[in-house]
């Protein structure tokens, strides 16, 4: 909104319009929606790119367009599980991250419904620093793994024993976590259970 509209505005005593409700705002407008919707409505808000699968063949189609898209042609997936995804598309995989890597696909921990970020562990990036990984990371995750805040992901983590290198990230991971990628895209691929 340009400094005039504002003066007008507080004079005529209008409300200011807003041109882009922060995170915050739709987190509370969103406190009744289903935990899956939420999640979904808070990661695409933050730049993040969603996409619900019904089973794995759909979620191999999806990921087929994204590297066909993204033109993508060398990814880290060091996932067994995954790498069969890549290996019927037939791109070119390492199971370490090299500099050639332009994207990554991997699984996470918990998607989380309150800000719509994703946690991620050593048993998903190793012993990687989470702004060490391509500019395009592609996850793969399911249904069951989103819960409704951060405490609640930190308590299943407990559970489940040693984990560590807990990190998270979000659409907009380049703005906090590492500047110096600013073209950073996430992709989901969400699969019912």
């Amino acid at each position: 909104m340009s400094i005039f509209k504002k003066i007008v505005g507080k004079i005529m005593n209008q409300p200011e319009e807003e041109t882009n409700p922060d995170l915050v705002k739709l987190g509370d407008s969103l406190r009744n929606a289903d935990l899956d919707y939420k999640f979904a409505q808070l990661f695409t808000h933050s730049g993040g790119f969603f996409n619900y699968c019904a089973d794995e063949a759909e979620a191999l189609q999806v990921l087929n367009q994204i590297i066909k898209i993204e033109n993508i042609s060398s990814v880290f997936c060091w996932d067994s599980d995954l790498k069969n995804f890549l290996d019927v598309i037939n791109v070119s995989h390492s199971e370490e991250l090299e500099l050639t890597n332009d994207a990554a696909f991997i699984t996470c921990e918990y998607l989380i419904a309150f800000d719509g970020r994703i946690m991620l562990s050593h048993n998903n990036i190793l012993h990687y620093h989470s702004s060490r990984l391509p500019e395009k990371i592609i996850l793969m995750a399911n249904v069951s793994q989103i819960v409704t805040n951060l405490g609640e992901a930190m308590s299943k983590i407990k559970r489940k024993g040693n984990i560590k290198n807990l990190t998270s990230i979000s659409g907009n991971q380049s703005k906090m976590d590492a500047p110096a990628q600013s073209n950073t895209k996430l992709f989901l691929l969400l699969l019912e259970d």
